[in-house]
């Protein structure tokens, strides 16, 4: 063994091939073990099937295959290629049996799926006494099998076997258990766990902490969860445990709070973590959701190694805080500097930049680059050229992209392109779509539904929205959410039926929020009922009481009745709880440059053309108009 070990340090300076004809020169060396072991090695390291069956091959003629390491490399290689049967043959026919063997089988059938036959092995192993019984090990691995498959139930009975050998106390098999509770969505059975484990390392925490992640995910407005997150992260702290790369990892997606997040930097800095590329995309996430891209950019230029991630979290971050300039800036710097080729998800991120500043034209262009790059048929950017194109108007661009190169399509594909059809008033196409993903058995969601009835909404199509709010309620069992009752609401609103949509908002299953009474107020004010207009306003008032436009449109209503003392009630309100409306913006792009416009903006360098030339439009439109209802807005401009 130390004449072959010389030989294995030897053999690994060269290049695969070179190693292969190396190994099957010193085949005859002292102990032939040595050199099946390297090239069964190779085959999984070079992922070489062929080198695999050669070695399998050798192990045959040289009588080496009841040898319990090749035994094992074998099974581990054959489950690698999905040849499930080979690596069973191979296992079947080792005589002797030790619990390192039936580990790895156990974990092959895990990796090709293979629930039952996984299943089926352990339970051998726990009543067969021809086979080893399980050891930690295999209790961890089929702790992760469970935890893929989401077998709950399955889970139980394993660690009801754990109990019985006395296995489950063991650190490891605590930790594989915390693990498969979460990924089954079982997170109070992982406290349980956690809190009768004797001993616990930085694992357990980490488990127990993404757990605790996911919770928070699931539950977005579950606050009383985030403040349990930090103090038990704060109890890990106390207990002497220093956190890993995986537990900042974890943390720094929920630092909502700016401190929590600056603390972590500052114990990535001390703990020496900065040079981390997957800690510094982490890093840039957070802080730009914060708001803080100029802190994000700090570590993105502080790092040593930018890999697609890196780039693609930076640009991320710049289109998060609307810098879409910037954001194409690096899409661009990121290719011609550093040669870093982007992959799917930096074309999905970039596509809102260029739609903002160049239209149609950059959607055009960045899909012109995926089809160059031969990856314009993976789901998420099919998905997001849909929706995109659509919102650029482009609609026959959008069709073509969901019926030719979106191959597979999940309810997020249907979901847009039913939009865009709603979006352009084509509401009957929406609805025949949708009665198509019904036919190929999809199942509807809330965003799908919400799409297709706010397509009936804008077309009018009252009987249509009918019959598919009926069908997903009594046919489907869906539960009406408040944005499902909110387009309901404003179908009947624009039909002019005001009085059946107040009889649908004191009917409805759920309680209304300001989306139904703002659909409400919207088709009053269309149709100037001012009494269903103050009933809808002072919902939202009650509903909505931080909402600074609920309060103007409700004051301008009574300013349009004279209600003058209700007018002065109404802003005393305001002012006392420091409500001010916020501007409204638009902009547009010329010659590659974005200029902005607030309500009387007059920053702009070229304003007082801008007015000359708005006051000659607004002459123009006096000329030609005949109603008498016409109302200059030059001095609302002004």
């Amino acid at each position: 063994m130390i004449i072959f070990s010389g030989i294995s340090a030897l053999i690994s300076q060269f290049r695969p091939q070179k190693r292969i004809s190396l190994l099957h020169t010193f085949a005859a060396a002292v102990d032939p073990s040595g050199p099946l072991l390297g090239l069964l090695g190779l085959s999984i390291e070079t992922h070489s099937l062929k080198l695999s069956l050669q070695a399998h091959a050798r192990a045959q003629r040289l009588g080496l295959t009841q040898h319990s390491l090749i035994a094992q490399k074998l099974i581990f290689s054959y489950s690698q290629f999905k040849r499930i049967n080979d690596a069973h043959l191979v296992f079947e026919s080792i005589l002797v049996k030790n619990p390192h063997i039936c580990n790895t089988l156990l974990g092959g059938y895990g990796k090709n799926q293979l629930f039952l036959g996984s299943l089926g092995l352990f339970r051998e192993m726990c009543e067969n006494s021809m086979l080893p019984f399980p050891d930690e090990f295999t209790f961890s691995i089929m702790f992760k099998i469970v935890g893929d498959f989401g077998e709950v139930s399955y889970g139980k009975m394993v660690q009801c076997w754990g109990v019985k050998m006395g296995l489950v106390l063991d650190t490891v098999v605590g930790n594989s258990l915390i693990s498969m509770y979460d990924r089954c969505g079982f997170f109070y059975d992982c406290l349980k766990v956690f809190d009768e484990m004797p001993l616990r390392n930085i694992s357990s925490y980490n488990a127990l902490i993404s757990g605790f992640a996911r919770e928070n995910v699931e539950n977005v407005n579950n606050s009383l969860g985030k403040y349990k997150l930090w103090d038990f992260v704060r109890g890990m702290q106390s207990e002497g445990l220093e956190f890993d790369a995986f537990t900042i990892s974890t943390l720094l997606p929920f630092c909502d709070k700016f401190c929590h997040g600056t603390e972590l930097h500052s114990y990535i800095i001390k703990n020496g973590f900065d040079s981390d590329v997957h800690l510094g995309c982490f890093l840039i996430d957070m802080y730009s959701k914060n708001g803080r891209v100029d802190l994000g950019r700090i570590v993105f230029d502080k790092l040593k190694i930018k890999n697609v991630f890196t780039w693609t979290a930076m640009i991320t971050g710049h289109v998060h805080c609307s810098e879409f300039d910037e954001a194409l800036f690096l899409f661009r710097e990121m290719q011609r500097i550093n040669g870093v080729e982007p992959n799917k998800v930096s074309l999905v991120t970039i596509l809102p930049a260029c739609s903002s500043l160049t239209g149609l034209l950059g959607v055009k262009q960045i899909h012109g680059f995926a089809i160059r790059r031969e990856i314009n048929h993976e789901l998420i950017l099919c998905n997001s050229l849909i929706d995109t194109y659509s919102k650029c108007g482009s609609l026959s661009y959008a069709n073509r992209v969901f019926e030719h190169e979106c191959v597979y399509k999940d309810t997020i594909s249907w979901c847009s392109i039913i939009s865009g059809y709603g979006l352009h008033g084509q509401g009957q196409t929406a609805v025949t779509l949708f009665d198509k993903m019904l036919e190929k058995k999809i199942e509807p969601v809330t965003t799908v539904i919400v799409s297709v009835l706010s397509a009936c909404c804008k077309s009018g199509l009252i009987d249509e929205g009918m019959r598919i709010y009926n069908t997903i309620v009594n046919d489907y069992k869906i539960e009406p959410t408040v944005e499902m009752c909110a387009c309901m609401v404003d179908m009947f609103g624009r039909s002019g039926d005001l009085k059946r949509a107040l009889d649908f908002i004191n009917s409805m299953r759920v309680k209304p929020g300001p989306s139904v009474w703002g659909a409400l107020l919207s088709a009053s004010a269309a149709h100037e009922n001012a009494e269903m207009q103050e009933v809808a306003y002072k919902s939202l008032v009650l509903l909505d009481p931080d909402n600074s436009s609920n309060y103007v449109s409700l004051s301008n209503l009574y300013a349009a009745s004279k209600k003058w003392d209700v007018v002065a009630r109404v802003r005393t309100v305001m002012k006392e709880r420091g409500l001010r409306k916020v501007p409204g913006c638009s902009w547009i792009s010329l010659n590659s440059e974005t200029s902005s416009f607030y309500v009387a903006d007059k920053s702009h360098p070229c304003s007082g053309l801008i007015y000359a030339v708005l006051d000659g439009l607004v002459s123009v439109m006096k000329l030609n108009s005949y109603s008498p209802d016409f109302v200059c807005f030059a001095d609302v401009l002004e």
